[in-house]
């Protein structure tokens, strides 16, 4: 313990002694000292064994807490940086270079898919079928190469039915034959095709008002009448110029009563693109011209003051022009046009020639791409009206029509289609139609004084009305195809007339409704279905020209087929399975349930 006091005491003395050196060097030894003495302090005590004793030395400092100021901590700090304000543009470069690589993909295989052994598809085919009513329904289509551009094509058909419908007493029996050729070739820039056709139809007029005629009137009637059509046409395509298309036909329309009809039409089609703008041109050169034998009560003369009397000769030459201009961007399709006509002919003895302006514009757009499509338009035209045509649509005229042209001044029209689905479509429309001179089929009247004894005068055929029509009308139809095998439609108009001559719209209904169903069973077998429904019309007893409403009536149809191989297939077809006797028009009922069964055969010489 000494031994340690004295180097203590040494070494202080000698920090002073060295006082004058510079504080950071008396400060270093001066620690150095300390730790010195601190290291050997324990090897000293362990060579002294006295015992020092213990003390026990307790500190006591008074506890004398303080609180500090509180402050809120701010939610939203204030920075004074102002570079962290500052928003850096950041330049990204990519810094591409070609790297070489080794890599050779294996070639591919193609999962093997098993294909559907395509049907192979003839050129010609037989159809042939024996049903109820005595009825036959025949068809044969044949066509033919004869190089690598041409071709000639063949196409003969028959109908007919020995009727005996319920409580009909006059013959009701019925033929339709036809034959049509043709001969065309196709090209690399234009194609055309040449036709040339017949067709032979016997009608009988029926449809007797009961209790008006006696039993000598009847026992006289002979209600048979012919009709006979012979055509000659041809048709032109390009696809290179301005000149895009071409029609021309002549059609020889006469009966069995001494009626005669001539029908010739030639329209070309121009069309060109000016600065991304497509230019349409139709051309319209529309002849007919026709005669009677005599009118409806038997006098060849025009003088009269009545209803049913008609003219004996008529002819109409109509000239019309409709350019349009196609206007498209993204969505919106636009058609811009007008139609400029001339008619001139001759009606009552009288010629006459009038100047008429239509409107010829159609819009759409794609509201929500296919899915919706909104549409609208407003179009006119002077339409020809033809005994042909007429005697199409209802064959129990009387030869003694007066036949005129339909000024359809304007149709304004809306509606929206598009798709539901990928498999289902539909289409919505409203119209507002303005027509002069529209073609009306009413009831003759029936005059015991009348000295015309043809068929055609017991209260048994139609005439044709003129009357100024407007027509507010909704459009409705849905299309589904429910899968390859299963397609559905169902459509629906409603009309609403106005007339400015005769009370009544005649024989114009104001509901139509139809639908189809079309179901492929097996690869054998398929199916499909059919049905339409026609509301009320009015007409007129022809006795004593009361108004007369006709009911409405439904028809349902269907048909089943199987597919005996590639080229045989037998079918079994029903008709009005309702067995409704309804009247289409006034006096005549139709045939009820009907039932037919056939099969067509398909061939290749």
């Amino acid at each position: 313990m000494n031994n340690m006091l004295f180097l203590i005491y040494h070494l202080s003395v000698y920090s002073r002694s060295v006082q004058n050196k510079t504080n950071m060097k008396i400060k270093f030894e001066h620690k150095l000292a300390i730790i010195i003495a601190f290291a050997a302090l324990p090897a000293f005590a362990q060579k002294d064994p006295e015992n020092i004793g213990t003390e026990v030395v307790n500190v006591v400092k008074p506890y004398t807490p303080t609180i500090s100021d509180a402050f809120k901590v701010k939610e939203t700090p204030s920075l004074d940086d102002e570079e962290t304000l500052k928003k850096e543009t950041i330049a990204y470069n990519i810094f591409s270079f070609p790297v070489a690589s080794t890599f050779t993909p294996a070639k591919g295989k193609a999962v093997g898919v098993d294909k559907e052994q395509q049907e192979r598809i003839y050129k010609n085919y037989a159809t042939l079928g024996f049903g109820s009513y005595a009825a036959i329904n025949a068809e044969l289509f044949i066509t033919e190469n004869l190089n690598d551009t041409d071709y000639v094509g063949g196409m003969l058909r028959h109908q007919s039915s020995q009727g005996n419908i319920k409580g009909v007493d006059l013959d009701d029996k019925f033929y339709d034959t036809s034959l049509d050729l043709t001969y065309g070739s196709r090209n690399a820039g234009f194609s055309w095709t040449a036709d040339m056709g017949y067709q032979n139809q016997v009608y009988n007029w029926y449809g007797i008002e009961e209790g008006v005629l006696t039993d000598a009137q009847f026992d006289a009637i002979d209600p048979a009448h012919t009709f006979h059509n012979f055509y000659v046409g041809a048709r032109l395509n390009s696809k290179d110029g301005f000149f895009s298309e071409a029609s021309l036909k002549y059609n020889r329309f006469w009966d069995a009563l001494g009626s005669a009809e001539n029908r010739f039409y030639v329209k070309p089609k121009f069309s060109f693109d000016v600065m991304s703008t497509k230019i349409n041109t139709d051309f319209v050169i529309d002849y007919v011209g026709g005669t009677f034998e005599k009118d409806y009560y038997g006098i060849n003369s025009i003088d009269f003051n009545y209803i049913g009397a008609t003219s004996l000769e008529y002819n109409y030459i109509n000239f019309g022009v409709q350019p349009s201009i196609l206007y498209q961007k993204d969505d919106l399709s636009v058609n811009f046009g007008a139609g400029i006509f001339y008619s001139s002919g001759k009606q009552n003895g009288k010629s006459d020639g009038k100047l008429f302006v239509y409107p010829a514009i159609k819009a759409s757009y794609k509201v929500v791409g296919d899915l919706m499509i909104f549409y609208a338009g407003a179009e006119g035209g002077l339409r020809q009206n033809s005994y042909r045509d007429f005697t199409n649509e209802n064959p129990f005229l009387s030869p003694t029509l007066i036949v005129a042209p339909t000024d359809n001044q304007y149709d304004i029209y809306a509606g929206l289609k598009g798709k539901l689905a990928n498999n289902i479509s539909y289409n919505i429309r409203g119209g507002y139609n303005s027509e002069k001179n529209k073609a009306l089929f009413m009831a003759n009247a029936y005059d015991v004084a009348n000295v015309n004894t043809e068929g055609y005068t017991y209260t048994n055929s139609f005439q044709v009305a003129y009357d100024d029509l407007k027509t507010l009308s909704f459009f409705g139809e849905l299309k589904a195809d429910f899968s390859k095998s299963v397609t559905f439609g169902i459509n629906g108009t409603f009309n609403s007339y106005t007339t400015s001559i005769y009370d009544e719209a005649w024989n114009l209904p104001a509901i139509k409704l139809g639908s189809s169903l079309d179901v492929a069973i097996t690869q054998k077998w398929f199916a499909g279905a059919n049905v339409f429904f026609v509301g009320e019309r009015k007409d007129i007893f022809p006795s004593d020209q009361s108004v007369k409403t006709l009911d409405s009536y439904f028809d349902a149809n269907l048909n089943v087929g199987y597919k005996y191989n590639e080229r045989l297939t037998a079918f079994l077809k029903a008709n009005n399975i309702a067995n409704q006797a309804y009247q289409k028009w006034i006096n005549y009922p139709v045939q009820q349930f009907q039932i037919m069964l056939g099969a067509s055969y398909k061939f290749d010489f």
